[in-house]
């Protein structure tokens, strides 16, 4: 039988991120086989993914990353089941690891499918649902393409957003970071009044004359008001109609129109946790 050494199982240890003990099993049992313990560490990983499939993952932690032209952004979460493992420095690591990896795919199919420290980025998450015990996914992935693109982070990692600003002009860093940050904490529900949802539309209508009913309003009125209800909607619930939260008296498109009266916000995504 192979003697292991420290060293060996500390190898193992950084290049799988698994526990000392578990590094050394693997090793005993590979004979001092290094590939052929990254394996068995491998195979026990998918032993508890299975067991773990059905599990609830909505913790972890959400990463957007910006290229360095600031052209491209992505914004991804890496899911896990609890709070105590999403705060982990070596998962926030990890996170920021595969979101950097992720700039360079535009589907989530693709990066799973994605060579990441001699394996598949699916693989590396079996290995560490085996290492950790827990359910570790993708959760979302989503790209955005402008010609400036900015990003921000909630701080504890739990919300992730990326805005798209229609011209890298000076001052664009800044307001698309304020716009992110807006985004993060308001949670729009579309960028503007076209990109919201008929069905979320119909329903507000509905609500909106179900209340007016109760008030006692003629069924005349009915739809003048609600209209009217309609485009409060709008400006609570659009990005670009929303109240700026640096300054109410502006909305967020007036904002970006003060760093350069033919800036636009072109596009957002946003990804939250917990």
């Amino acid at each position: 039988m192979a003697k292991i050494t420290a060293a060996e199982v500390n190898k193992l240890r950084k290049a799988t991120g698994a526990g000392m003990m578990d590094c050394k099993k693997a090793l005993v049992e590979a004979d001092g086989d290094f590939d052929q313990a990254i394996e068995i560490l491998r195979k026990k990983g998918q032993k508890v993914a299975a067991k773990r499939a059905d599990r609830e993952s909505s913790e972890g932690a959400a990463i957007a990353k910006v290229n360095d032209e600031s052209t491209q952004g992505v914004v991804i979460s890496l899911n896990c089941e609890t709070d105590f493992v999403a705060k982990n420095d070596s998962f926030v690591k990890l996170a920021n690891d595969l979101a950097d990896l992720a700039l360079g795919f535009d589907s989530k199919d693709d990066f799973l499918a994605a060579s990441f420290n001699g394996m598949t980025v699916a693989e590396k998450l079996t290995e560490q649902t085996g290492v950790i015990g827990e359910k570790i996914e993708i959760g979302s992935f989503d790209k955005l393409s402008a010609p400036f693109v900015g990003s921000y982070i909630h701080a504890g990692n739990k919300i992730a957003t990326l805005v798209g600003l229609s011209a890298n002009v000076d001052g664009a860093a800044e307001a698309a970071k304020d716009v992110a940050m807006q985004a993060a904490a308001m949670n729009p529900v579309a960028l503007n009044e076209e990109g919201v949802d008929q069905s979320i539309i119909d329903k507000e209508i509905e609500i909106a004359k179900d209340q007016l009913r109760q008030e006692g309003k003629p069924e005349a009125m009915l739809d003048n008001i609600a209209k009217g209800k309609l485009n409060r909607f709008f400006k609570d619930n659009t990005l670009v109609n929303q109240a700026f939260i640096k300054d109410s008296k502006q909305s967020v498109a007036e904002y970006v129109k003060s760093v350069d009266s033919s800036l636009e916000v072109t596009g957002f995504t946003r990804v939250a946790l917990g």
